[in-house]
């Protein structure tokens, strides 16, 4: 008779057990990963896109910038809210709370506060034209502080994209102040990005939305009774508003921040230099703008980035909490390897 060892206990198989899967079942679900988080980050583009269309409908329903920005993130809040309440999930804890309370209450309303003083002292497109330098920015943060590689082929993918959302905007001057104004709100988004790749490996999408969204709300809302609240005074208003909170705000800064966990700050900040273009042609359609040759020159360099970046493969693969696949711009944290739900 034959006597058969106990069998050792069976072990999953996961893409971030490197003993355990093959490499063509790792190369093909960090291929798959990458996908999906270019994907996301380009529907966050796009969704963002659509936000200075829906803020001019709400500016002629009767608001103004406070109170809309208080509506923004109110309602996004309120329906981050509902589905936190839906998937009951807790609130993050401890520094991961910090951190988002300062992603929402510093970050989103920083780098608002500083965009809008801009257009005060400069033209609106070289305002537009200085903060969209921040994948530049975020690419330099990223090889200082996460030691994250840049090789060639994403330098010059970096390079067009950078020139062609300056060949989409228009510029005609401003004072210095302006100047300083837009490029301290090209810094404060860079950070924000930065800080949400770390926090987006101990927190969910959901959790990580309602403190952004809640806590951008109460800086709004206190600006907003400071200087007195402007309601929307027709449907028509609070349709626009309703827009301008779900689909240029919730879809797009969930999409956004998925595409952090999965690809990493530099490759979705690069992706973003797609939101300028969808502006100008939706502007175009709506409301007539004209659609000069340079900005079509600059959307499909642009493009060119984005098929650029896509044959960028993966340098290296890091290894994360269950729920994403390492990516080379991705944060390795191994002080909270748990699952991120």
């Amino acid at each position: 008779r034959v006597v058969h060892a106990p069998s050792a206990p069976r072990q999953r198989l996961s893409v971030h057990n490197c003993a355990t899967t093959t490499p063509l079942a790792a190369s093909t679900s960090t291929t798959m990963t990458r996908f999906t988080g270019i994907l996301l980050a380009l529907v966050s583009a796009v969704s963002f896109g659509t936000l200075a269309i829906f803020g001019r409908y709400a500016y002629a329903g009767g608001l103004d910038t406070f109170t809309l920005l208080f509506l923004r993130f109110t309602i996004a809040a309120i329906v981050m809210a509902g589905l936190l309440a839906y998937r009951r999930e807790a609130l993050p804890r401890r520094g991961t709370l910090v951190r988002l309370i300062g992603m929402g209450a510093i970050g989103y309303a920083g780098q608002s506060f500083a965009y809008l003083s801009a257009i005060k002292f400069a033209s609106a497109g070289l305002v537009a034209l200085l903060f969209y330098l921040y994948p530049a920015f975020v690419a330099i943060l990223s090889t200082i502080f996460l030691r994250a590689k840049l090789p060639p082929q994403k330098l010059l993918a970096l390079a067009v994209a950078t020139f062609g959302a300056a060949s989409t905007l228009h510029s005609q001057g401003g004072q210095l102040t302006g100047i300083v104004f837009a490029l301290s709100a090209a810094a404060i988004y860079s950070v924000y990005i930065m800080v949400g790749a770390v926090a987006m490996q101990t927190a969910s999408l959901v959790q990580s939305s309602v403190v952004i969204f809640a806590s951008a709300a109460a800086v709004f809302g206190a600006l907003t009774v400071m200087n007195h609240p402007h309601w929307p005074g027709s449907i028509s208003g609070w349709l626009a508003v309703a827009a301008v909170a779900l689909i240029a705000t919730t879809i797009p800064a969930v999409a956004f921040l998925a595409a952090l966990r999965l690809i990493g700050p530099m490759d979705t900040a690069l992706l973003s230099t797609v939101e300028p273009v969808v502006t100008v042609v939706l502007a175009a359609m709506c409301f007539g703008e004209t659609l000069k040759s340079s900005a079509l020159l600059g959307g499909g360099l642009i493009i060119i980035a984005v098929v650029l970046l896509l044959r960028v493969g993966a340098t290296q693969q890091c290894n994360l909490p269950d729920g994403g696949v390492g990516t080379p711009q991705q944060i390795p944290n191994p002080s909270t390897r748990r699952p991120l739900s």
